[in-house]
C-alpha cells in the first residue's frame, strides 16, 4: 500500500509519500466471503514520485498496485516521460495543459493494462499530478497550480478529476489514509457505516453525508493557508507521510506504509525541485546520475 500527499498552496505544490511496496497473495476463502489478501512481505525502497517532463513544473505521486504485469509503475511513469520528450506522441511541450497530460497518461496506462494476458490480475492504483499547465508558467500575475487524479480499479480508469476545482489551496492524500483522515478531518472514514448501523431509524445515505459534511466542517483541522511558504509546505508534506507511517507501524497488522520519505516540490518559476530522494547507488562511483 502507500500514501501520497499533495499540499498546494500559492507558492506551488508539494508531492510527498513513503516507500513500501507490498506482495500480497490471495486467501483461500469461501466465496461468499469476498477476496482477501495475505501479505507475504513489504518492500521498502519503491519509488513513488516522478518529474513527468524535464524542465517542466509538473510531477506525479503514485499510490496502489507497485505494477501493471511485470513493470513496476516507476519504469513505466519513465517510459511516459519519455514518450513525452522523445515526440512519441503528439505533444507539444510548450503547450501542453495539466488535464491534457493527465490524460494522456490515463491512456498509456489504459494501454498497459490492455496488453496483459487474460489471467493477469488487473491493477488498482492512483496517481495525483500536480504542476502548472504551460500558459501559466510565462505569464505574470495569480497563475496558481493544479492538482489533477488517475484512479483505476481492476484494470479500469475513471476519467481524469480535477482535485481542487473551487481553489487551488488545500491538502490531498489517498492511499491508506485512516490516520490522515482522523488528524485532518476529525473522524475515521469508517464513521458513516457506524452511524448507519447504530441510528434508529437507519438514515438515508443522503441524511449521513450532510452529518458527515456538518462534523467535517465542525471537527478538520484548519492548517494549510494561502500564503504558507513553500519550505513550511515542505515540512508540512513529509511530517504527515511521518505520521502515516507510524500509524502503520503501531497499528495491528503487516507495516504497509513505510520506508524512507520522498518528497518535491514543483513552483512556477523554479520548476520540478527534489527535495528528499533515496538512490540505490553511490554518487561517487556515478559520474552521471542517471534519472
Amino acid at each position: 500500500m502507500s500514501i501520497a500527499v499533495a499540499i498546494s498552496v500559492h507558492d506551488g505544490i508539494v508531492l510527498a509519500a513513503d516507500s513500501a511496496s507490498t506482495l500480497a497473495a490471495a486467501l483461500p476463502v469461501p466465496a461468499a466471503m469476498g477476496s482477501q489478501q495475505a501479505v507475504l512481505t513489504v518492500w521498502n525502497n519503491a519509488n513513488k514520485i516522478a518529474n513527468l517532463l524535464k524542465g517542466k513544473s509538473i510531477g506525479c505521486v503514485a499510490y496502489g498496485s507497485g505494477s501493471i504485469g511485470s513493470a513496476s509503475i516507476s519504469t513505466l511513469l519513465k517510459d511516459f516521460r519519455l514518450r513525452l520528450r522523445e515526440g512519441l506522441e503528439d505533444f507539444n511541450p510548450d503547450a501542453y495543459t495539466m488535464q491534457e497530460v493527465t490524460q494522456r497518461l490515463s491512456n498509456f496506462l489504459g494501454e498497459r493494462v490492455a496488453a496483459l494476458g487474460p489471467n493477469d490480475p488487473r491493477p488498482s492504483l492512483g496517481m495525483m499530478l500536480g504542476g502548472y499547465s504551460a500558459d501559466k508558467t510565462t505569464g505574470e500575475g495569480e497563475n496558481l497550480g493544479e492538482v489533477w487524479s488517475i484512479a483505476m480499479q481492476n484494470g479500469v480508469c475513471s476519467p481524469p478529476q480535477n482535485m481542487r476545482p473551487q481553489g487551488p489551496v488545500g491538502i490531498s492524500f489517498a492511499g491508506e489514509g485512516e490516520s490522515l483522515a482522523r488528524l485532518l478531518t476529525g473522524f475515521s472514514p469508517q464513521l458513516p457505516q457506524v452511524l448507519q448501523a447504530i441510528l434508529k431509524p437507519t438514515p438515508s445515505p443522503q441524511q449521513v453525508a450532510g452529518l458527515m459534511g456538518f462534523v467535517a466542517n465542525k471537527l478538520q483541522a484548519p492548517i494549510v493557508f494561502a500564503p504558507m511558504p513553500i519550505q513550511d509546505t515542505i515540512d508540512l508534506a513529509e511530517w504527515l507521510v511521518h505520521t502515516a507511517i507510524m500509524w502503520s507501524r503501531f497499528t495491528p497488522g503487516a507495516p504497509v506504509v513505510g520506508g524512507p520519505i520522498e518528497s518535491a516540490a514543483i513552483t512556477k518559476h523554479e520548476g520540478f525541485k527534489w527535495i528528499r530522494r533515496k538512490h540505490y547507488f553511490q554518487r561517487e562511483f556515478n559520474e552521471e546520475v542517471i534519472e
